[in-house]
């Protein structure tokens, strides 16, 4: 009995010294809640001060749709409100045709600031660059709008005149650029073949991406007479800006025999996801190279990683982008979305690309194309060889098939050495992987 009474004197005691405990993080989350009501009453207030007081009458959608995106873009430069119109417009550009200039921008101190320009559209013809700001447009100064505002101002029916203002880096004064709105039609992915490298643009992740990228590699690799006469494979992902997390995922497996591809955390350690390669590649071991600059972000920064961690790729080029994280698209009722980040994303060796970027194995700039070149080259003076000489002695230690043969490796090599002019970094990834293809064991 008594060891009952003290038993239960003991719980006494411990239940009033456990109950403060117990109420404080009670007490601390009402105090909270509390906080957020009187903050809501705040926001109402504040709106039927501007529906009664305000100069203009107001629309009162405009005001609580500013009020959504407001919300949403102080989070991050990605999580924004869509309305049904963007919502549109965003399904269209995942099928790869829509309206517009041609860039992928972000938010950066407060100005658009360009990721990349995507091929052959009226704004990478007309010069517009990786990095580049845009403080302008048609005059009208962009700081202090939201991105999405900013964007709206830059659209405009197909066929239309735009004039945005730049400021880049290297050069002294603000510059005008004109563009002549036009219809974007991406194509995901060219294919093409020099030499015996075969060469994969991937300009951007939208869902004709890996099936784009399968054909290609199997229409190259039957114009070469198969994979034997490949020497590899360039993978260029410069300004590219991403896109669809499931075709880098799928891009990424297609060179990979096995292991993680990615993984993905958001605030809650449980609901990450992890990706892993199936048996399967594409490039039959063959080596890869893979090209990236500034402009090269989120789904592009995820195959450039992955490639990379499992030493698949040897990456070249400039330092990426850094954009790592992950949104997700979520619809609403009113046939809007929005699109929040809900994680991060990692390479396969746990590290976090997320404002850092992807660092290439071997460093190469792009040497700035001039505008105009002052005077026109004088041509090298061909140098005389034993050949050229009267009376020089034939070749008799090789077949005409084999004289052949060298003539046809002399004239894809000189073609190469021609590329350089036009692109340094990707004749300098062909060159690597002749390089490679050179200290080969012969099988």
């Amino acid at each position: 009995m008594k060891k009952f009474l003290i038993a239960a004197t003991v719980g006494g005691l411990l239940g009033i010294a456990i109950a403060p405990q117990l109420a404080g993080p009670l007490l601390a989350s009402e105090t909270d809640q509390a906080k957020t009501y009187k903050q809501l009453e705040l926001f109402g207030d504040i709106f039927d001060r501007i529906r009664a007081k305000y100069v203009e009458d107001v629309d009162d959608a405009k005001l609580i749709e500013a009020a959504i995106n407001g919300m949403l873009t102080s989070l991050d430069p990605h999580s924004s409100y869509l309305s049904p119109n963007d919502t549109d417009d965003m399904r269209i550009q995942t099928r790869g045709a829509f309206g517009g200039l041609g860039i992928e921008v972000t938010q950066e101190d407060g100005f658009v600031k360009v990721i990349a320009p995507i091929d052959e559209t009226p704004a990478a013809e007309a010069g517009v660059e990786p990095g580049d700001f845009i403080t302008h447009v048609d005059g009208e100064g962009l700081l202090g709008l939201t991105l999405d505002a900013a964007v709206q101002l830059m659209r405009g029916p197909v066929g239309s005149k735009i004039v945005i203002t730049i400021v880049r880096e290297d050069e002294p004064e603000p510059f005008d650029i004109t563009i002549i709105r036009d219809t974007i039609k991406l194509t995901a992915v060219r294919d093409r073949s020099i030499g015996q490298t075969i060469v994969m643009r991937v300009s951007t992740f939208n869902d004709q991406t890996y099936p784009n990228l399968k054909d290609g590699i199997a229409k190259q690799i039957e114009a070469a007479g198969g994979i034997d006469n490949v020497n590899g494979f360039v993978v260029d992902l410069r300004n590219n800006p991403g896109g669809l997390l499931n075709q880098a995922i799928m891009v990424s497996d297609a060179f990979l025999e096995k292991g993680e591809i990615v993984s993905t955390r958001g605030r809650d350690p449980a609901t990450g996801d992890r990706w892993n390669a199936r048996s399967g590649d594409l490039a039959e071991g063959k080596p890869i190279v893979v090209l990236i600059n500034g402009g090269s972000a989120s789904a592009s920064e995820i195959v450039a990683g992955a490639l990379q961690d499992h030493h698949r790729a040897i990456v070249v080029g400039t330092k990426s982008f850094g954009k790592g994280s992950v949104q997700t698209i979520m619809p609403l009722p009113d046939d809007g979305a929005m699109r929040l980040t809900t994680a991060r994303y990692y390479t396969p060796s746990g590290r976090s690309i997320q404002a850092l970027g992807v660092s290439p194995n071997i460093i190469v700039e792009q040497p700035r194309r001039a505008l105009k070149d002052a005077e026109p080259e004088e041509e090298q003076k061909k140098m005389r060889s034993e050949a050229d000489l009267r009376g020089s002695l034939d070749n008799d230690s090789i077949s005409e098939a084999e004289r052949t043969q060298i003539e046809a490796e002399r004239a894809s090599a000189e073609e190469a050495a021609k590329l350089r002019k036009d692109d340094f970094q990707l004749a300098y990834a062909i060159d690597l992987l002749k390089g490679l293809s050179a200290i080969q064991p012969a099988k």
